[in-house]
């Protein structure tokens, strides 16, 4: 929804400089992804992906545009503000301020530069080669599996991805002949490089063994089994 309305709105004040780093936003602010903002009238982004916050959005303009953006928004697109989401989005900021956001950002891009490594060493075929940020597009035309196959497959493993078109993909948006791969998730857990290579590892067992049930549920457990040395609130375990 932010993409549209900032467009809106830029061709509304004339501004035509629009940016948008929903998926990049956490590592440019972490100091390891170029960022627009110098150059673009207009900006949006989520406050989720890398950037670690609720699900939402925001739209940051040039000083000369904030008036307008803002009466554009409110009233005249968002109704009653949402104090629980705001509260989030700035606990989410507050985060990204600490030294230990940078920390984070960075461990991202090296656990993408570690798992693309490895699964390429298995002969996977990876989009571009490989990666400079937190994602990374796995070609599998040569194993004869479909995106949907194989998100399903891995899904059952306990291992969370989403089927993704390639370029020039010759199955349907429904089907699609990849699968797209993350490290915000994990990298957020505390996981890092030796922690990458039990997950290709985990990925690749779970690929090659896709009609196989017995095994997909004994990589789930040493999924589980790994998930559980990085709690998602260690703060709240009883001691």
């Amino acid at each position: 929804i932010q993409h549209r309305l900032t467009a809106e709105i830029a061709e509304k004040v004339g501004a035509y400089l629009l940016a948008d780093i929903s998926h990049i936003a956490g590592l440019i602010v972490g100091g390891v992804h170029p960022s627009p903002v110098p150059y673009a009238e207009f900006v949006s982004s989520t406050t989720h992906k890398t950037l670690r916050g609720p699900r939402g959005g925001f739209v940051i303009c040039r000083k000369e545009f904030a008036k307008k953006l803002d009466s554009e928004i409110f009233p005249g697109i968002q109704g009653g503000p949402l104090m629980h989401i705001i509260m989030a989005k700035a606990v989410a900021f507050g985060e990204a301020l600490q030294d230990s956001f940078t920390v984070y950002a960075k461990q991202i891009i090296a656990n993408a530069k570690t798992l693309s490594a490895e699964l390429t060493g298995m002969k996977y075929d990876i989009i571009s080669g490989g990666t400079d940020n937190h994602l990374m597009l796995l070609d599998l035309t040569k194993k004869d599996l479909s995106g949907k196959k194989t998100e399903i497959a891995l899904g059952r493993a306990g291992i969370t991805v989403n089927k993704n078109m390639i370029p020039f993909d010759t199955k349907s948006p429904f089907v699609t002949s990849g699968i797209r791969i993350g490290t915000p998730a994990v990298t957020t857990r505390g996981m890092k490089e030796t922690e990458m290579k039990m997950i290709a590892a985990f990925i690749d067992r779970a690929i090659r063994n896709s009609e196989n049930e017995q095994e997909l549920g004994i990589i789930k457990n040493e999924v589980a089994s790994l998930c559980s040395r990085f709690p998602l609130y260690p703060e709240l375990i009883l001691r």
